[in-house]
């Protein structure tokens, strides 16, 4: 074998094991780059609802963390409670659009449901739940029929617990 036949093969070698290495390390880069891309929507969607939190903490009169609802409220505190919920809403369907999406797994399943567990959280709330319909219209209607779905769910949750606790649902028993 001379020398020209040997760096040919050589190229050969190289070419046939490198080029797929290259692929593989490509490919590996690029799922990488998402997961750090995915983590970063997370943490930024995080920030948004901790700061989301803690404007319902400095507007401790609109009892938006006790699970008592928000009824006899005077008009100006309303219009803060429904300009709060907007915002959460509008923070909701953020979340839902980055996050969301079928059949997830792993990672992006364990963030998603992080999200769906504050949903629900809120939906369990009488006041936030009536304000849903005037809040919906103009957004995303695939969230919009999400969070719908929410609602309904953790409304007849709620009827059910009442009922087997002997209650009509409005908390009369």
């Amino acid at each position: 074998m001379d020398l020209k036949d040997f760096w040919e093969l050589l190229s050969a070698i190289v070419t046939a094991l490198g080029l797929p290495f290259a692929i593989l390390v490509y490919v590996a880069d690029r799922r990488k780059a998402r997961e750090v891309e995915e983590e970063e929507v997370n943490e930024l969607l995080a920030a948004a609802y901790t700061d989301f939190l803690k404007l319902v903490i400095d507007n401790p009169d609109l009892k938006l963390r006790s699970p008592d609802s928000t009824r006899g409220l005077n008009p100006e505190q309303q219009d803060r409670m429904r300009a709060m919920f907007e915002i959460l809403t509008s923070l909701f369907e953020r979340a839902f659009l980055l996050t969301y999406e079928e059949n997830l797994t792993g990672k992006k399943l364990r963030r998603w449901l992080s999200w769906e567990d504050f949903m629900r959280e809120w939906v369990r709330r009488d006041d936030f739940r009536e304000s849903l319909p005037a809040m919906l219209p103009g957004e995303d209607p695939d969230f919009a029929a999400h969070i719908r779905r929410l609602a309904a769910e953790e409304e007849a949750a709620q009827d059910s617990a009442a009922r087997a606790a002997g209650g009509d649902g409005n908390g009369n028993g």
